[in-house]
């Protein structure tokens, strides 16, 4: 994710308007892209996944060096946690976006809402496709820890191998797919779920091919509050009912050119039903001008990027895409980045020095950022006005009574009942097909159990937002306690950021403030954010109300991989 790439995936065919010169064939292969981000006191920020701190603290640390920060933001621990939901929000930032571990919380395992989508009882563990690295200091901190501390001798387990399936060699012959015969209101339970198909488009002009290179399904649960966005690789090889087997992001065209009922949409929604067994409700697709026009209308957006990023970007959107002259490699380092239309396009939309799956998780941290855009500018005021402005940029099935009707049953909600799915590796496969087409075959096991956990309600996500989270940036590194924030939000935390007093602390901590101080519930939030076990002081406060508060101290690496999250 942003940095490391675990597909091998070949390809010859590059963005339409990228400089002729790079229109090469290439081959990711297995890298790691670090990015030191410069800071007065040179702290090493690498580009990593899953860290485990070699200088922890130790368990004999006593809580009044931490009282030592004078902070006092101690809220009445008896307040019930009663947090409401408003998915409105999520529908029109949706909309908007449209184009571009240590043992867990008790849970029950979720009950498959349909027959296409079983977990297999022989099916093999999910493999850990990256090794924890050992955070090491390379500079002096900035200044002498306020925490004894002592060297981690544990030594990261090695990942789990799982086997690479082998598709089915009929499944990658181009044959005629049968058309479907299931009964649609079967799947996802009925009507218990609202289903979204979001579609970016490269359509440059009114009469040229569509080609869906953004393809992302949200799952809305109104009786829960909750949402499962799904990202679905453009070259995932999918049966396409009465046609031969093909892309995915070849479907919308070819309902388009070939007169299927419903056009493009209506084939698009036919093939995702049939290969993964979701109904879709409702469509809204974008393409470049009309993304960047979205955005701008909202006066921009604040992206939390957690991950640095760099690849190649036009000079000003007005260049001829053809000159490589026009283009240059822009950089886009952590923190809270304020995008314009043409800089969150290219954040959303660019791959040519990474891949489509890295592509898929930026589309979703936009996807969150419009979310948290809506709820904080009071966008959903302006639903009128703002459907009426941009009607022209977006092609839907919702009108405005639809969006109007849909806010009033929707009650509150926040980025922690969001949670993210990739349809990436181990879930995928690169494969050559019969024909030479270099595509993604999905391991239909692990497909099936990922599917299966999107289309149910989360039990972990409503304990875990029981969980209240005070985060407090314990550095001068701006941005660091919103995206640390982000992060909790994505694993399903409740946080609330606030105030330091202090920018020294030289180490991240997380002080349990609960009476039961059970290690079932902060060791998963230690797993979350990459800390080690001694990082946790104990320090149980019965006059706060939230259950923890975390200290950002110079040693955090922002980076994460949010497919692991959730675990």
């Amino acid at each position: 994710m942003g940095s490391q790439r675990a597909d091998q995936h070949a390809s010859t065919r590059l963005d339409a308007g990228f400089p002729k010169l790079n229109r090469v064939a290439h081959i990711h292969s297995t890298d790691v892209h670090t990015d030191l981000l410069a800071h007065s006191h040179n702290p090493i920020h690498r580009d990593s996944f899953s860290i485990i701190r070699s200088d922890c603290i130790t368990g004999a640390i006593r809580y009044e060096h931490i009282r030592a920060c004078d902070h006092t933001h101690f809220l009445a621990h008896s307040v019930p946690h009663s947090m409401k939901k408003r998915f409105e929000s999520f529908i029109i930032a949706s909309i908007l976006l449209a184009g571009c571990a240590t043992r867990a919380l008790p849970m029950g395992q979720p009950t498959p809402l349909y027959a296409l989508v079983t977990v297999a009882p022989n099916a093999s563990p999910t493999p850990t496709p990256f090794q924890p690295i050992a955070w090491t200091q390379t500079s002096p901190p900035l200044s002498e820890p306020l925490l004894d501390l002592s060297l981690s001798t544990a030594t990261p387990p090695a990942p789990t191998q799982t086997e690479t399936s082998t598709p089915d060699p009929n499944f990658l012959i181009n044959t005629v797919a049968p058309l479907p015969t299931f009964d649609s209101q079967v799947l996802n339970n009925g009507q218990e779920t609202v289903n979204f198909l979001l579609i970016g488009s490269d359509r440059r002009s009114a009469t040229g091919s569509t080609r869906t290179d953004t393809i992302v399904v949200a799952i809305l649960r109104p009786n829960e509050g909750q949402v499962s966005l799904i990202s679905i690789p453009r070259d995932l090889w999918v049966s396409i009912p009465g046609y031969e087997n093909n892309r995915i992001n070849t479907a919308y065209q070819l309902g388009k050119s070939s007169g299927y009922p419903g056009g493009g949409p209506g084939l698009l929604k036919e093939v995702i039903q049939y290969n993964l067994g979701i109904r879709i409700d409702h469509t809204a697709m974008v393409d470049f001008n009309g993304f960047s026009n979205i955005v701008n209308t909202l006066g921009g957006v604040d992206v939390p990027v957690v991950c640095p990023y760099t690849d190649w970007k036009l000079i000003d959107p007005s260049y001829n895409p053809e000159l490589e002259a026009n283009w240059y490699l822009h950089t886009v380092n952590p923190g809270v980045i304020h995008m314009d239309g043409d800089l969150a396009l290219w954040y959303a939309r660019s791959r040519q020095k990474s891949n489509d799956f890295d592509r898929g998780r930026r589309q979703q941290e936009v996807l969150r950022a419009l979310f948290v855009h809506a709820l904080q500018t009071g966008t959903l005021t302006r639903i009128p006005e703002l459907y009426n402005n941009l009607k022209d940029s977006v092609e839907t099935d919702l009108g405005l009574g639809d969006l109007l009707q849909l806010s009033l049953y929707a009650p509150r909600m926040t980025n922690a009942d969001i949670r993210s799915y990739y349809i990436r590796p181990p879930i995928v496969n690169s494969w050559i097909t019969s024909g030479g087409a270099y595509v993604l075959s999905p391991n239909q096991e692990l497909l099936q159990q990922m599917l299966a956990e999107a289309l149910s309600p989360s039990v972990k996500t409503a304990e875990r937002q029981a969980i209240i989270i005070d985060v407090m940036n314990g550095t001068t590194i701006p941005g660091y306690e919103t995206l640390a924030a982000t992060r909790l939000n994505y694993a399903g935390y409740e946080t609330h950021i606030i105030p330091s007093e202090r920018q020294d602390y030289a180490y991240s901590v997380l002080i349990d403030k609960t009476a039961v101080q059970d290690r079932n519930f902060s060791n998963p939030i230690l797993n979350v954010m990459g800390l080690s076990p001694n990082n946790l002081i104990s320090a149980a406060d019965p006059n706060s109300a939230s259950h923890y508060l975390l200290i950002l101290g110079y040693d955090y690496q922002p980076c994460f991989s949010p497919e692991k999250l959730g675990e």
